[in-house]
């Protein structure tokens, strides 16, 4: 008897145990459900964070933060000053091993792309906005651009309908409403062109994340293509700035 009473408890407890089986189950369900929305709220957030924070900046903030783009932009090009002066010293007196002059060499064309002064090509992407309903504002254009330096893009350049050009610096910036699109110091008419080089796989991998460039621009009435290429051109310069106080240091 004693038996069959513990056996028939046994079955009598086993309810019990299906039941926190079954709250253990919904309760990790319900975490992983969490944890799904946990990751679309962040990317949500993500893809909209710099043109709401540029947009909610006081005016005197985007000043200050103008004003330090452009002073290191200032800061750059003094260097490249310093690096030919450095390249002509080596080459006129002789006294320069090879490594060192192709060392600063090296440094000098990486910092001329990067503020502009310099045509480049390699391998990268073609991004084509086409906005016939003139619904793509200066904040899309400007994600575009952020995300393409965010993945790795060594040199941008920004074409409008009307061929005006303008190569992407360090202190580049993007206003005006849709249709009126300014880069700049320059209107830029749609269709919009952006040519970045880059590893191609990454930088179209960055345009395409859900919620990104490409999601946006459909949003907003308008259509995206993104070439691949092993060989595009970035040939747009930036006008060079006369410099008031620095000179090359010997």
């Amino acid at each position: 008897m004693a038996e069959r009473s513990n056996r028939h408890g046994w079955r009598a407890r086993r309810p019990d145990s299906n039941r926190r089986r079954l709250g253990t189950t919904f309760g990790l369900l319900a975490l992983a459900l969490l944890c799904v929305l946990g990751i679309g709220i962040a990317t949500q957030v993500r893809e909209t964070s710099t043109a709401d924070n540029l947009e909610s900046s006081r005016p005197e903030d985007l000043l200050i933060l103008l004003d330090s783009l452009t002073r290191r932009e200032a800061s750059i090009r003094d260097e490249i000053s310093t690096l030919q002066s450095t390249l002509a010293t080596l080459n006129q007196s002789g006294s320069g091993s090879e490594a060192a002059v192709a060392q600063a060499q090296e440094r000098l064309s990486a910092l001329s792309i990067q503020v502009g002064t310099v045509a480049a090509q390699g391998p990268g992407v073609a991004l084509v906005i086409e906005d016939p309903n003139s619904g793509v504002g200066s904040a899309v254009l400007l994600d575009a651009m952020q995300e393409l330096r965010a993945a790795g893009a060594e040199a941008i350049q920004i074409e409008g309908g009307g061929g005006d050009t303008v190569r992407i610096g360090v202190d580049s910036w993007i206003a005006g409403p849709a249709g009126r699109i300014v880069v700049d110091g320059r209107e830029l008419q749609a269709p919009y062109t952006f040519t970045a080089i880059g590893d191609p796989p990454t930088l179209a991998s960055a345009l395409n994340i859900p919620g990104g460039v490409v999601d946006t621009v459909t949003r907003n009435g308008a259509t995206s293509s993104i070439t691949q290429s092993d060989q595009v051109t970035v040939s747009a310069l930036r006008d060079p700035r006369p410099r008031q106080y620095a000179q090359p240091g010997n």
